[in-house]
């Protein structure tokens, strides 16, 4: 059951406001709570109100300032109805806390999440409240008292409402043969389950963000974050029940957050685990599966019965290659701050993820410039010793090594190990001519600042 959408509170205090009938001095408001519903009241008529309304808002809200009410104030700020209130807004907070970064948002944003200011009792009905003006999708977002895995002033709305990104749902798939608006050269995710291989266009994929499908009966979930540069394969069904995701409209990180339709909780999309919300106090968690990222060409050679994309999506867009967030993709610069960045590569490269079942407190980020150099790589996270191939066409896949040292590989299906035994290789498992198998591990590719905004305490091979 989802929770309850009203939140009287603030509906009651707004009309006493915008009508006059507030009676008390702010100045005598002793207790943090009537000095929360008082502020609550004041932020939601900057967004709602007029510019008549604005000005003793205003008022009442640097009477009562604290420094925790700048997350507040820039999400105030990033739907202002008008310039005149964004200029009253930073003169406030340029007096409040000595900063100047003027108009700069996301300037405001990095010091307030270097400062770690405590919230305000009052930021989650807030939050609702103006972007429900928005979407009536997002009430349930943020409302309910329930556990947040994150901090609410890091989450970030992306500009579109829920599903505003749509996601393709069963998707229309074509043979091989079908798919002649692809290229060799074309960018693809490339997954199989039980058997059957399946190809999904980053040029299409990357205009919708998400797919959900059901390959060889299995229930999938794939989701793509264009501005941290990810793709992640998981099971739909996690522990019996099947979560149906969506696009949430808000990120974390730089990072898309999905929703699930029955409880409207939020998900992380790199842990795979709800946030915010019902499931956030559940010990929820997605399985992942393998995907690799590779060009049409080379998919379609190791697999030619593969099935790809359709470009009959239901949906209008310019599916050609390149053509989705190419000016994104042209610099490094970032469209929404993180709080810290790490120099040692720029935001972004490319590097191969790895957080593993059971060694969850040592992620691994592996540079693919380092890879395209080393077809063959070894190594270990904590007591698990890994190998991970890479192509000429520069797609990337991790195996369990178990001890076997891998000496030499002819690009294709074929590995030789230091003791002369041949392995096949395939998408979920390495096969020895003994049939012993080392299974696939999945792993992600993420541009650099993604991956280390969400796991700032990852080794790194470059």
């Amino acid at each position: 059951m989802k929770p309850n959408r009203a939140h009287p509170l603030l509906r009651c205090f707004s009309a006493l406001f915008l009508t006059g009938l507030f009676i008390g001095s702010p100045s005598a408001i002793a207790l943090d709570e009537e000095r929360d519903e008082l502020l609550a009241t004041q932020f939601y008529t900057l967004v709602t109100g007029n510019a008549a309304q604005s000005a003793p808002a205003l008022q009442i809200i640097s009477d009562n300032w604290r420094n925790g009410d700048t997350a507040v104030m820039l999400e105030v700020m990033h739907l202002s109805p008008t310039d005149q209130l964004n200029t009253e807004i930073v003169d406030l907070l340029t007096e409040k806390t000595k900063k100047d970064f003027g108009f700069d948002i996301e300037k405001w944003y990095r010091w307030v999440w270097e400062n770690k200011f405590e919230m305000n009792s009052f930021y989650p009905e807030i939050k609702t409240s103006i972007y429900s003006v928005i979407d009536d999708n997002f009430h349930n977002y943020f409302l309910g008292g329930f556990k947040e895995k994150i901090r609410l002033d890091e989450i970030r709305w992306g500009g579109v409402k829920q599903d505003g990104i749509p996601p393709l749902r069963y998707p229309t798939m074509i043979p091989a043969a079908e798919a002649d608006y692809l290229d060799d050269q074309d960018i693809i995710f490339g997954l199989t389950v039980n058997g059957e291989a399946r190809a999904y266009p980053k040029r299409i994929v990357a205009w919708h963000e998400m797919f959900i499908d059901r390959i060889a009966g299995v229930e999938v979930t794939g989701v793509y974050c264009t501005l941290c540069g990810t793709m992640i394969l998981y099971d739909s069904v996690a522990d019996g029940v099947h979560h149906k995701l969506g696009t949430s409209g808000f990120l974390y990180r730089s990072n898309k957050l999905m929703y699930d339709k029955d409880t409207d909780s939020l998900w992380n999309t790199f842990w795979g685990e709800p946030v915010i919300g019902p499931l956030a106090e559940q010990n929820v968690k997605l399985t992942k599966r393998p995907i690799v990222v590779t060009r049409w060409g080379e998919w379609k050679k190791r697999h030619p019965n593969t099935l790809a994309l359709s470009l009959k999506t239901g949906h209008r867009r310019d599916y050609d290659e390149g053509v989705a967030y190419k000016n994104y993709f042209a610099t490094d610069d970032l469209m929404f701050a993180v709080p810290k960045l790490d120099k040692r590569l720029q935001n972004k490269d490319e590097i191969i993820g790895l957080s593993l079942s059971g060694e969850t407190d040592k992620p691994l980020a592996i540079s693919t410039r380092f890879l395209s150099k080393k077809p063959i790589y070894q190594d270990k996270v904590g007591k698990q010793a890994f190998v991970v191939f890479t192509d000429s066409s520069g797609a990337s896949r991790v195996y369990q090594s178990k001890g076997v040292q891998f000496e030499r590989w002819d690009d294709d299906n074929h590995i030789f190990d230091t003791n002369g035994r041949r392995w096949r290789l395939s998408e979920n498992h390495l096969t020895a001519e003994n049939d012993q198998k080392l299974y696939r591990i999945a792993t992600n590719r993420a541009f650099w600042f993604g991956w280390y905004s969400a796991y700032p305490h990852t080794r790194l091979v470059d």
